[in-house]
């Protein structure tokens, strides 16, 4: 049997049009399904390289993932020469000023390092962050809960004598749930801290370590340690408003944002820039710890930085900050 041209022409596009139809189809089941057992993308096309963005989502929804980070799985080749930097700076303080531990995290976009990533250290006051994000959930939950007044008619045992000592809350006195978390993290009030957290429900704060894949804490314990990449989530969480809705999110950074601490990251930084931040002392008089975490914010961009130290003089740990916190402020300007 034989074709007219026309009709080969015809029988063709049929099969072309077919084909196309069944990669599309693959296509479209690849991308509804996807890899099951890792959620990745690829971040560099050629062989040479493998590095991953890991794509960290929230579970718990019938319907939804929401987004709450994306991460490479190699440092950034960008910010070696910053690293090389605070390698050098940190073990001059170990030499020469008595400084016994240091670590530093640092993001900018998708760019990151980690320098000395294994060490860990106990949060200090870095623990009210979890704290104001779990109470800020409970107000998702429950609208108008920081409008709540409560009564502060007792003193709390806190157990801790601070060097960064600043205004606290008045016994006898009623306060917000609002008014605490302002004491809370813009003064690093501990009663204000202890009065919030016989509010705290203590299931809230455990699940948002679980979702950010971090050790769901044990309440009753007495120490926690992070390593300063892990207590980065917590900012970071804050930044993206991946986690707490956006007018909570902006709450959340505008209390940062007036944080009174000046003697960390903001010594290495020119007046006025603007910085959401948190300090933390902790240890004990054989070896004091101290540690800030915050989001520089230059023109048209930002970036984290997360140092923790230990040390014998929190006086060298504030000026080891200091100084870390100016090498990197003159390598981001640097690269604008």
């Amino acid at each position: 049997m034989t074709f007219s041209s026309t009709k080969r022409y015809s029988i063709w596009h049929v099969g072309l049009i077919a084909l196309l139809a069944v990669c599309l189809a693959l296509a479209t089941a690849h991308f509804f399904t996807g890899d099951k057992s890792k959620d990745t993308v690829n971040s560099n096309n050629t062989a040479s390289v493998a590095c991953n963005f890991n794509v960290k989502r929230l579970a718990g929804y019938r319907y939804v993932r929401p987004l709450m980070f994306v991460d490479g799985e190699c440092e950034s080749e960008n910010l070696m020469a910053t690293k090389s930097k605070i390698n050098g700076i940190i073990e001059a303080y170990k030499r020469d000023k008595g400084v016994t531990g240091a670590s530093m995290y640092l993001r900018s976009g998708t760019d990151w390092i980690n320098v000395n990533e294994g060490e860990q250290f106990e949060p200090g006051s870095l623990f009210k962050v979890p704290v104001m994000i779990a109470i800020l959930k409970m107000d998702e939950d429950n609208p108008g809960f920081l409008n709540k007044r409560v009564a502060y008619s007792k003193v709390y045992d806190v157990n801790k004598k601070v060097a960064y000592a600043a205004k606290s809350i008045v016994l006898g006195q009623t306060y917000t749930i609002r008014q605490l978390l302002e004491y809370m993290i813009r003064y690093s009030d501990n009663n204000a801290t202890a009065l919030l957290e016989t509010y705290m429900k203590p299931e809230i704060l455990q699940k948002l370590f679980a979702d950010l894949g971090l050790e769901v804490p044990n309440i009753y314990a007495a120490h926690y340690f992070f390593t300063s990449s892990q207590y980065s989530l917590f900012i970071r969480s804050i930044y993206n408003a991946g986690y707490l809705n956006i007018d909570n999110s902006e709450f959340a950074a505008e209390l940062l944002s007036e944080c009174e601490f000046k003697d960390g990251i903001m010594k290495g930084l020119p007046a006025g820039t603007k910085v959401v931040h948190k300090f933390g002392e902790a240890g004990n008089p054989d070896e004091l710890q101290l540690h800030e975490s915050g989001i520089v914010y230059l023109d048209g961009k930002s970036y984290l930085l997360t140092v923790m130290t230990k040390g014998k003089d929190n006086k060298v740990l504030s000026d080891l900050i200091g100084d870390i916190s100016k090498a990197v402020y003159d390598d981001m300007q640097a690269a604008q």
